[in-house]
């Protein structure tokens, strides 16, 4: 083994004060001192020892700093070499994981599964002050290996970081669905909730696929002026799987390349996962492509094509000189479609089971809707102002089992914070635990109680007990500040229409086998993945009397000759 020897005339002799007296780097280290290897003959000067030295004291410094840094950043569980927490992460349902460190921890917990840090947030409060009130550092997204990058190249609204060409997409999803935009869709909506509570009395027993074919044929007309008719539509069928697919991308824990990116670099043929997942995002572009492209075509055919999301932008920015190329155009569209499909569906399939299982709620909401609406039509959107238990009905189904159970795509931190005397490095993954937050007893008292009355009572100290939710709509089903869901007025109509419609028409009960016990649902039976809904479970749906099905049926007829524009070709 070699050593080191330090020659007698290696020690510096002079001071190392100059003239001034001063302590200088110059005078210590001067370019005659010089340290030999004595095994191998290879002769050292002290500046490039210094130079080493400086560069050790350094990286001491700012490992001390780092480590202080992160003593001060929020607790949570002690992350292991290498992995960080990665293995701490369940495979199924790590929002319940999410809520165990909350309720541990505190209301920020620090989680490592790579480089950068993830804040979980599981109380309210923390949420709005953070990405409510400080949206402006707050409002990017953390790097997406897989569904960003593989999948979609980032030029999807969803996983867009914060900047121009995030601001400037944004700005076309305000354009197209701000107050006066989503009026002119209304109609679309209401036609198409006549047409699902006619199939509901119909089929009752396909009540998921109805729900399904509502909201599809919603946004499909919407996003491309063309209704859907039936699920196993090709079309529609392709977008529903790639938007499934899209839904375990983003499950925390699920890919090593999150983790380690630079796995996204493994050659093709030794990653299976890889090539899958860019086999899948081509051809989900394509698929998108093939959509706004329709809709360009029967613009310049002599019939043309109905008013949609796709055609104002292909008039406003889709010209051979406009801002936007047909890729732009095809994501912008899809997000549209994608943003507002599935979870509208979910959040019905929700409010069916909600229904079942605390029948007694219904029963209140239909007093409500006999008394200002009456039985001889449906309700209409005249009648929202004078609906205030339904509305209830619908926050609190938005409440119960939010479909963005992790609160939506997580967000990112674009400079330092510190919040509470907590530390939040810049770079940081920000995630808003719904599962953690919507249950959280501080505001909510028995939370997996389907309770309406909680939004009936606007008193600071309510009767139960609990503090008033810090934000205004008394739920974060729809996210927050800047990346707030931008369907989300769209969304609400859907939901009031196609909800006071049901509760108005049908009534909703616990099914029976074939001996006569009654079916219990499993109100905690959901799915897993980005966006969460009820597992298949029985029920029963009937309508309330034979004069309510012949409204039904009648307001269909309306319904299909109003939607007749929008049919495919």
């Amino acid at each position: 083994m070699s050593q080191l020897h330090l020659t007698s005339h290696s020690i510096p002799q002079a001071s190392p004060l100059n003239q001034d007296g001063d302590f200088t780097a110059t005078n210590l280290l001067r370019p005659t001192d010089e340290v030999t290897n004595a095994s191998n003959g290879v002769l050292f000067t002290y500046p490039y020892h210094a130079f080493a030295s400086a560069l050790l004291v350094a990286f001491t410094l700012f490992m001390s700093l780092r480590s202080r840094r992160k003593s001060k950043m929020p607790p949570g569980p002690k992350p292991k070499p290498f992995v960080g927490n990665k293995w701490d992460l369940p495979a199924r349902k790590p929002w319940e994981t999410f809520k165990a460190w909350t309720d541990s921890y505190g209301s920020l917990v620090t989680v490592w599964t790579g480089r950068q840090p993830t804040i979980v947030l599981g109380d309210a409060k923390a949420a709005n002050d953070l990405l409510e009130k400080r949206s402006a550092i707050y409002s990017s997204r953390p790097r997406f290996v897989i569904m960003g990058e593989l999948f979609t190249n980032n030029d999807s609204l969803l996983t867009m970081p914060y900047g121009k060409r995030w601001i400037h997409t944004r700005k076309l999803f305000h354009w197209g669905l701000n107050k006066v935009a989503c009026q002119s869709y209304k109609p679309i909506q209401e036609a198409e909730s006549q047409r699902l509570v006619r199939d509901l009395v119909a089929t009752p027993q396909l009540f998921a696929k109805h729900l399904e074919r509502y909201a599809a044929s919603v946004m499909v007309c919407v996003s491309y002026g063309r209704r859907v008719d039936m699920l196993d539509d090709p079309v529609v069928k392709k977008v529903y799987d790639r938007m499934g697919y899209m839904a375990t991308l983003n499950v925390p824990g699920a890919y090593w390349a999150e983790t380690f990116p630079i796995l996204k670099h493994v050659p093709d043929f030794l990653a299976p996962w890889k090539r899958d997942v860019k086999r899948r995002g081509e051809a989900g572009t394509q698929l998108l492509l093939d959509l706004a492209l329709d809709v360009k075509r029967r613009m310049e055919s002599p019939e043309g094509a109905p008013a949609s999301f796709a055609k104002m932008l292909w008039e406003r920015y889709g010209t051979n000189n406009g801002p936007l190329t047909e890729r732009e155009v095809a994501y912008a569209t899809g997000s549209l479609f994608g943003a507002g499909s599935d979870t509208t569906a979910s959040t019905l399939q929700t409010f069916i089971l909600a229904m079942t299982c605390f029948p007694n709620v219904a029963e209140k909401a239909r007093e409500e809707l006999d008394r200002v609406v009456g039985r001889h039509r449906s309700p209409t959107w005249d009648d929202m102002p004078n609906l205030p238990y339904c509305a209830a009905v619908i926050k609190e189904t938005l409440r119960w089992r939010p479909v963005s159970v992790l609160g939506g795509t997580p967000h990112a931190t674009t400079q330092d914070d510190v919040y509470e005397g907590h530390f939040i490095p810049k770079g940081s993954t920000v995630l808003g635990n719904l599962w953690a937050i919507h249950h959280n007893p501080k505001y909510f008292k028995d939370s997996h109680s389907f309770i309406p009355e909680r939004y009936l009572d606007e008193n600071e100290i309510r009767e139960d007990g609990t503090q008033p939710y810090p934000h205004r709509d008394g739920h974060s089903a729809f996210g927050w500040g800047r990346r707030i869901c931008p369907g989300k007025l769209l969304a609400e109509n859907s939901l009031y229409i196609t909800i006071t419609r049901m509760l108005w028409s049908l009534k909703i009960s616990k099914a029976t086998d074939a001996c006569g016990n009654v079916i219990e649902p499993d109100i905690f039976n959901y799915t897993d993945g980005f966006n969460s809904k009820p597992n298949p479970f029985s029920c029963k749906i009937e309508p309330r009397d034979e004069q309510f099905a012949e409204v039904l049926r009648r307001e269909a007829v309306g319904a299909e000759q109003f939607l007749e524009q929008y049919k495919p070709e």
